[in-house]
């Protein structure tokens, strides 16, 4: 009884500590995204999160670099869920196409606030970690996978013949300088972007009949 007692405790004190770095995750992405990464600080993060003081995030985290990992996974994890559960239901490649950039537009929408941060985080890391805050590998991972996915597309012959590389890169280029306008532009239609840039890159990779 003892032992199950301890047990409860401690798992109890996992959870709690599990909530307290949640929250102070999501209070860093609020302050990177309304201040940028370079004007982030502990202090703005603690009032963000209603913390007491800058003591309870650094005994959740070693310093500001371990935090702004955490706070780049949570968001690549909440953008890859969001965009693969809106693609899982189509089917072909012309309709996979077009839903990656309703998708991804869609996800703006929701989460304008991680994308902000996101963005901040890229454009700021590269002096404080040469890894873009563990970005760089996942990047490269989804370089490869739509890479894979476009010579399948090829193969079935419902792209043309080009690059798989170099139209990767302009897909998320494309997706990327999307999410940068509409951080400057609060009037910034999504729908009609997704929609333009679905016609642009359909035109580009289907076979001309």
């Amino acid at each position: 009884m003892q032992a199950r007692s301890g047990s409860s405790k401690q798992v109890g004190r996992t959870f709690t500590e599990a909530a307290r770095r949640a929250q102070i995750v999501d209070a860093a992405i609020e302050v990177i995204a309304e201040h940028g990464l370079p004007n982030t600080s502990f202090a703005k993060i603690a009032q963000q999160a209603g913390l007491s003081s800058t003591g309870m995030i650094s005994y959740h985290f070693r310093g500001k670099n371990e935090l702004i990992r955490e706070v780049a996974a949570e968001i690549v994890r909440v953008n890859t869920d969001f965009v693969v559960a809106k693609l899982e239901p189509e089917v072909g490649y012309t309709a996979g196409l077009r839903a990656y950039f309703t998708a991804n537009m869609a996800l703006l929408d929701e989460y304008p606030q991680h994308q902000r941060a996101l963005a901040s985080i890229v454009a700021n890391a590269r002096s404080d970690d040469p890894e873009l805050f563990g970005l760089i590998e996942h990047v490269a991972e989804i370089a490869r996978g739509q890479e894979e996915w476009l010579r399948e597309a090829q193969r079935a012959g419902e792209f043309r013949a080009f690059d798989p590389a170099i139209m990767a890169l302009a897909i998320r280029a494309a997706r990327d300088a999307a999410v940068a306008r509409a951080a400057d532009d609060p009037d910034f239609d999504t729908v009609a972007c997704a929609r333009e840039l679905g016609d642009l890159f359909e035109r580009a990779a289907r076979e001309q009949s």
